[in-house]
């Protein structure tokens, strides 16, 4: 578990006239997680929709080697 993970805003893009689009996930802070499993949350932006995803970041490398593999 990585004790750094990056906070989401997921802005929900589909509708009936265009299925096909794709969600967009925008990074609006990062979290820390801390040694009894809690965590600190920095925010840069305050989402809209009142909701947020806290996940792992990705390493530079898995984010530069998911842009060419589907390029």
């Amino acid at each position: 578990m990585s004790h750094i993970k990056g906070v989401y805003t997921i802005v929900e893009r589909q509708s009936e006239e265009h299925p096909e689009r794709k969600n967009l996930w925008i990074q609006i802070g990062i979290a820390f997680v801390n040694r009894d499993d809690s965590l600190n949350v920095r925010l840069n932006a305050f989402p809209v929709n009142g909701a947020l995803h806290i996940r792992d970041l990705k390493s530079t490398e898995e984010t530069e080697s998911d842009e060419t593999a589907s390029s």
